[in-house]
């Protein structure tokens, strides 16, 4: 793993270190587009205030888990595209230069 990646892997690892983020992320992924999760869709399934939601979605966002559309006053937030997939090939690489 080059340093580039171990630096990715290692934003986007912290970035999972809440319960509430590990939530909101549950949250997006079980949405079928973008367009439907606007941060008070968020906030109504969480027992947190709207402050505490955003300022989770900005670390998310800053990570690379998600990204923001902005529809007016509104901004819809969803997953990244292919995260998972990039995730879990960082997880394995790093998982596979265990064994050697």
């Amino acid at each position: 793993m080059d340093d580039m990646t171990k630096e990715k892997f290692s934003e986007l690892s912290k970035a999972l270190g809440h319960p509430y983020r590990i939530e909101i992320i549950n949250i997006l992924n079980n949405l079928e587009s973008c367009s439907t999760s606007m941060v008070g869709n968020i906030v109504n399934q969480l027992p947190i205030s709207q402050s505490t939601v955003s300022q989770h979605l900005k670390i998310l966002k800053e990570s690379g888990w998600i990204e923001g559309n902005i529809d007016g006053p509104r901004v819809c937030y969803c997953l990244k595209n292919d995260i998972f997939e990039q995730y879990t090939e960082m997880l394995n690489e790093l998982k596979n230069k265990q064994k050697k």
